[in-house]
């Protein structure tokens, strides 16, 4: 899929939001400015996050539980983990009950992520234009049809 614009970008995380639900994992990836950051912004917004979305690279991760979101979100980064088994102290299993993981650079928690997730992958650095490659598990399929 291809996206024109950064208004493009965020009019997809914006649809996107629209079918998320609880225990929904989406892993964004893509080199360093391809846009992960500002489509996971999107998406928060798509689900009625009105404050800022700073990238959580230093923190690993940044919950979202305002009063005026459809869904807990959890955003982590996992650029700075040394190894994927540093994904286990993060505790994403809990996270799922009742919220959504958005997660940067899954790469490097190859193997302990959960799932099933919506696999994102984001290409282009130069200029506006975005590629956007998807790996939809089965319970995917039908809603994406919807996008």
């Amino acid at each position: 899929m291809s996206l024109a614009s950064e208004s493009a970008l965020s009019a997809f995380g914006k649809r996107l939001a629209t079918l998320l639900e609880p225990g929904d994992v989406v892993l964004l990836s893509g080199p360093l400015g391809s846009g992960k950051t500002s489509l996971c912004r999107a998406v928060l917004r798509g689900l009625g996050h009105c404050g800022e979305v700073p990238s959580p690279t230093f923190t690993l991760v940044q919950p979202y539980d305002d009063d005026g979101l459809r869904l807990p979100v959890w955003h982590a980064d996992l650029y700075r983990l040394d190894r994927p088994e540093d994904v286990r102290a993060l505790a994403f299993e809990e996270i799922l009950e009742d919220g959504v993981l958005l997660v940067e650079w899954p790469e490097m928690g190859d193997g302990e992520l959960p799932g099933p997730a919506l696999c994102l992958s984001i290409s282009g650095t130069g200029g506006d234009v975005r590629e956007l490659t998807c790996l939809l598990p089965a319970a995917w399929e039908a809603r994406w049809e919807r996008l």
